[in-house]
């Protein structure tokens, strides 16, 4: 299982690789559960990384094809290797699939190749009127995703390990799988959380608020970040 690190900045990408992290995720915890950075901003976290850790980059939730593809491929050239993309307010399979085409077209620039799409469902989707997990894993499999990322919507919400069983959410990861789908869990993570995510069998563990000082909202920080990483290597 490796370490994902959610970064807001150049200063936070460099705390989280100095605490080991293994992949670097840039995203504004400012502006929701997929808020995107500035294309500036992701240029700066890119160059940080001494191309030593895969980046990948939040799109925010897709409602607009044109813009979806636009954003997938802007941040692709600015050195994303996978972008995330989530569908609230989208509670239809087949308009999911179209703005799924649209920001695989625009991560693989038409090429199919460049960038990777991750599509994310959220556990409490009902929150923000999206596709079941499972519905939505449906929709990656489909669609040219490369993997699919659970998460929370409401970060003032239940987190993951609060919203899934341990049977449930496992029985979501092997689905995924099946279907041949990287599978990162995220949603609150704390610490103590990671075994869970470790025994569900998924293959990332994303974090944000547990890398901070200060909460979600604060600065990622080495000495954290080293206290995470510790646990995924236990975790195998």
């Amino acid at each position: 299982m490796r370490l994902l690190v959610s970064v807001a900045t150049r200063e936070d990408a460099v705390a989280a690789l100095a605490g080991g992290a293994d992949i670097i995720d840039a995203k504004d915890p400012t502006t929701g559960p997929l808020g995107a950075v500035s294309i500036a901003v992701l240029r700066e976290i890119h160059a940080a990384s001494s191309e030593t850790r895969p980046v990948t980059a939040a799109l925010g939730d897709a409602d607009d094809e044109r813009a979806i593809e636009r954003e997938a491929w802007a941040c692709a050239v600015a050195g994303a290797m996978l972008v995330k993309v989530g569908f609230a307010g989208i509670a239809g399979v087949e308009r999911a699939a179209v703005l799924l085409d649209a920001a695989v077209r625009g991560a693989t620039g038409g090429s199919g190749g460049r960038c990777g799409v991750i599509a994310v469902a959220y556990a409490d989707a009902h929150r923000v009127a999206s596709l079941a997990p499972g519905a939505l894993t449906a929709v990656a499999a489909t669609g040219g995703a490369a993997g699919v990322l659970l998460d929370t919507a409401d970060k003032d919400g239940p987190g993951l390990r609060d919203l899934l069983s341990p049977r449930a959410l496992a029985a979501w990861v092997a689905q995924a799988h099946d279907a041949r789908l990287l599978v990162a869990l995220a949603g609150r993570l704390q610490i103590d959380d990671l075994g869970f995510v470790r025994d569900a069998g998924a293959d990332i563990a994303g974090v944000r608020g547990a890398a901070c000082e200060g909460g979600r909202t604060g600065r990622v920080t080495a000495a954290k970040v080293r206290a995470l990483r510790r646990i995924v290597r236990q975790s195998g």
